[in-house]
């Protein structure tokens, strides 16, 4: 999602004379084929075969992702995350490779893979850094203009609601245990917009994550408001999302999904640093939790907290974002049903 607006960039510097081959991990390869400036979406399937690598390596999928990447001769090879695992991969591609210098990389050891090396101010958002990249490396001036490229693909009908009240979505689920938003908080939150007479929506992408959507689900005055959305892809969350008034959402990549689209939505943050990597776009608001270790970056933690009904809040930087807060911050957002 971070790469997008890069792309919209080169596409509109270079009047449309540009195409790209992106090669993407294989759970999100639907995203790259979005943008109008794409060829060729090459999945790869890294997370997978480091599972088995040598059985991997030397398997018929191996063999035809390396023929696939092989197929063109490219002008520009550029690596857009900085990582070991993204750089070696240049490696295999045919063409000139392109990324962040020692000093500029989340990985510095990731820059003695590319033959072309370029520093890019490592304090900025990551979408501020992609497009600086891709803008130094193809020579183009950059605009202020944030475009992630997508909204073309949806048909005018699909943004037309076919609700009378306001429509809230709830991304709920993320990775990290320390990224998650207590049950409890997402329950209260729920119970204040049903009293609203507002619709809430609840994706799941896992076992998990669909049995707290029940629990939240049965835990409200009024459940017929809200609504348990099926198994979806991420075409399919993506024109769901055309059709929702509000988000709400945990640190988590759907979430960059509505700021693409430009829906208005607030993201919680407790352990990462939301000036590096919140939301990006149209819209977007953010709550940072008040505790002394936030943006400590952990993905575990033993601390804990008790909120005023005697709940346990586990991680405990949560306990400072209240439900309230969220509704005082979400409401505002719902003007049109004020």
């Amino acid at each position: 999602m971070h790469t997008l607006p890069a792309l919209t960039d080169a596409m509109l510097a270079l009047d449309g004379d540009i195409q790209f081959d992106w090669l993407v991990e294989e759970a999100f390869a639907e995203i790259p084929s979005w943008h109008p400036a794409v060829k060729q979406v090459i999945p790869v399937a890294i997370r997978r075969w480091r599972k088995q690598p040598f059985k991997s390596f030397f398997s018929a999928q191996w063999k035809r992702f390396k023929q696939q990447l092989n197929e063109s001769q490219y002008d520009y090879i550029i690596d857009a995350q900085g990582l070991l695992k993204s750089a070696w991969l240049t490696r295999l591609a045919r063409g000139t490779s392109y990324g962040l210098d020692k000093y500029s990389a989340r990985e510095p050891l990731a820059s003695r893979f590319y033959q072309n090396t370029l520093g890019i101010e490592k304090n900025q958002h990551a979408v501020e850094r992609v497009r600086q990249l891709f803008a130094a490396v193809l020579q183009y001036t950059l605009t202020d203009k944030i475009d992630y490229g997508i909204q073309q693909g949806i048909k005018e009908s699909e943004t037309v609601h076919s609700h009378q009240s306001p429509a809230v979505l709830f991304f709920h689920g993320t990775t990290w245990a320390t990224k998650h938003w207590p049950e409890n908080s997402w329950h209260q939150l729920a119970q204040q917009l049903v009293k609203n007479k507002c619709l809430v929506y609840l994706p799941w992408g896992s076992e998990a994550e669909r049995l707290r959507a029940e629990r939240i689900k049965q835990q409200v005055s009024d459940p017929q408001h809200i609504i348990i959305l099926p198994a979806m892809s991420l075409t399919e969350i993506m024109h769901k999302l055309t059709e929702i008034d509000a988000v709400v959402s945990v640190d988590t990549g759907l979430a960059h999904l509505a700021a693409a689209l430009d829906k208005p939505q607030i993201t919680l943050f407790g352990p990462t640093n939301p000036g590096l990597t919140r939301p990006y776009g149209q819209n977007q608001h953010y709550l940072q939790v008040d505790y002394p270790c936030r943006t400590c970056m952990k993905k575990n933690c033993a601390k804990t907290e008790m909120d005023n009904s005697g709940n346990i809040i586990q991680p405990a930087c949560f306990s400072s974002l209240s439900p309230e807060t969220v509704m005082d911050k979400l409401q505002p957002l719902l003007g049109q049903y004020q």
